[in-house]
């Protein structure tokens, strides 16, 4: 099995104990954010004005902006980690669900 190349930052450190420190305000923050973007998705979908659909469609473009900007500053402090997938195992996983897609979807046959 081969090990995945991690992709990180150095990590900053930040004091422990029973305080929030600023991690945990960050995370606190983009959790928050995630949350909300969630909720104005579901709004828009249901959304049966024009005009309020434009006002919330606007607030959920920042709030997304704005859990980016919160997810980049978590990553660029060392916060968030990834590791790097192998192509192969990535083109299975779409294969899979582009399978699963053509074959439950009534749109599926729409695919390429």
């Amino acid at each position: 099995m081969n090990e995945h190349q991690k992709i990180a930052n150095q990590e900053t450190k930040v004091p422990t104990g029973p305080s929030m420190n600023d991690r945990d305000f960050i995370n606190d923050m983009l959790a928050t954010e995630k949350y909300m973007t969630g909720a104005y998705s579901i709004a828009l979908n249901e959304a049966s004005h024009e005009d309020l659909y434009k006002d919330i469609q606007s607030i959920f473009n920042e709030t997304q902006n704005a859990q980016r900007r919160l997810y980049n500053t978590m990553f660029k402090h060392g916060w968030y980690k990834l590791e790097t997938a192998e192509a192969q195992k990535l083109q299975q996983i779409h294969q899979q669900f582009s399978n699963y897609f053509k074959e439950q979807s009534p749109y599926g046959n729409l695919t390429q």
